[in-house]
């Protein structure tokens, strides 16, 4: 399982970014994808969740703010972040699971939100 995670950068609060996922060694079209985050001293949390289906869920702390979506043509899940916080910053880290996947996370890419 690769999960490649980019998109991640500095932006000003009410900015937006798109982060990427590309995935391979499994058959992404099965699989759950979504995202987590983990910011400075804090515990890593779910941000958001795509079945194979498309349905979809969300923190409620990003609800309205955040999109997932899934092109399983590219083997790629995108997270389209909206309205960026301060406390959104954070490393974001692209995750998925399968019957024959367990849970697995990349390696991140982080999101800095600050003026």
């Amino acid at each position: 399982v690769q999960l490649q995670a980019s998109g991640g950068g500095l932006v000003q609060p009410g900015g937006s970014l798109r982060l990427s996922c590309a995935a391979s060694g499994f058959k992404f079209s099965a699989n759950v994808m979504g995202w987590y985050r983990q910011a400075p001293g804090k515990q890593r949390e779910e941000v958001a969740i795509i079945l194979s289906r498309g349905i979809t869920t969300y923190a409620d702390s990003v609800k309205g703010r955040f999109t997932i979506a899934r092109d399983n043509a590219k083997n790629t899940v995108y997270l389209q972040m909206t309205s960026l916080k301060p406390e959104d910053t954070a490393v974001y880290y692209c995750y998925t699971r399968g019957v024959l996947v367990p849970s697995s996370w990349g390696q991140g890419t982080q999101v800095t939100v600050s003026s």
